[in-house]
């Protein structure tokens, strides 16, 4: 259902698995297969949920090769006994450059100025920049990617505050531990690094942005659906949002958008407050790799098949 990088299969294959590469397999077929199967690795594209589980009798571990992990049904995969993979390490550090990348074009109105240049428009008062340089930043979710984004904002000099609703004593030399209410009082930024589940599901709305004290930059790498575009529309007219950097949309597939998806679209994409990019966070050449790299490197570490050997 989902193409990987080459690597895949000689390096289960050092782990001492027998694999079939399946990379354009369509669901019926998946369910109808998987019952022969002790291991299943999927992308982003594929939907593990009761009906295919349902006919894997022989499953010992899901792979995903990502981090999220918000289409697989994480409640029957525990009941099931299934351990569950995924691989933040090994695309951690793409998001974290890309997510620095987004924001330092943001701040300095580089997508906007390349296209005026590029349509014989010389603005340079127009195009003024922001430093990063001394602004305090948000970090929301400090897991994988939290992390390393707080590392490469400590080298810019800014002051990383770091909330985590899953964690607690998670501060590091990058990042101080706040509370949501300090960093929705300090915040000039915020980037948002958790994963989607039902409950955080659009809990970025206005309400939240309108908690923070001061005009913020937003950026966001983890996953659209946290964050609904209409509110986000509302709070860049107030001016609570300065300037949104987003990687990810609450809905994906352009050729499905409700007409108010639409209509929510075409207005951001109208406005030189925003920056958009096709979820690609996280999708390098090198993260192509250590994305399988990491996943093999946890299933040997499993030792599953060890009494089999």
């Amino acid at each position: 259902m989902d193409k990987m990088h080459s690597s895949i299969v000689p390096l289960l294959e050092e782990v001492g698995l027998e694999v079939s590469y399946q990379p354009k397999i369509k669901r019926s077929e998946l369910i109808a297969q998987i019952e022969d199967y002790d291991g299943l690795i999927v992308r982003s594209k594929t939907n593990i949920d009761k009906e295919v589980l349902a006919q894997a009798g022989k499953l010992k571990f899901i792979g995903r090769a990502g981090a999220g992990v918000d289409k697989i049904d994480l409640q029957e995969v525990k009941r099931l006994g299934v351990q569950l993979i995924n691989a933040p390490e090994g695309n951690r550090d793409a998001v974290a450059e890309h997510a620095m990348g987004m924001l330092l074009g943001l701040l300095n109105n580089m997508y906007q100025a390349n296209e005026q240049v590029k349509s014989g428009i010389w603005d340079r008062e127009g195009n003024r920049g922001i430093e990063l340089k001394g602004k305090t930043v948000g970090v929301v979710g400090y897991g994988y990617m939290g992390r390393a984004f707080a590392r490469r904002l400590s080298a810019f000099g800014c002051e990383v505050m770091a909330y985590d609703r899953y964690k607690s004593n998670y501060g590091d030399e990058y990042g101080r531990e706040v509370s949501l209410e300090e960093l929705h009082d300090k915040a000039d930024i915020v980037s948002f690094h958790f994963p989607l589940t039902e409950e955080n599901r659009f809990s970025i709305d206005t309400a939240y942005l309108n908690s923070f004290k001061k005009p913020i930059f937003l950026i966001n790498t983890a996953r659209g659906e946290i964050l609904r575009l209409e509110d986000l529309i509302s709070s860049l007219k107030s001016g609570k949002v300065i300037g949104a950097a987003l990687d990810v949309l609450e809905n994906e597939k352009f050729h499905k958008l409700s007409p108010a998806q639409k209509q929510a679209l075409d207005w951001l994409a109208k406005s030189n407050r925003v920056l958009f990019t096709p979820h690609v966070a996280g999708w390098t050449h090198e993260s192509y790799y250590k994305l399988n790299k990491t996943l093999a490197d946890k299933i040997r570490a499993l030792k599953l098949f060890a009494d089999e050997k």
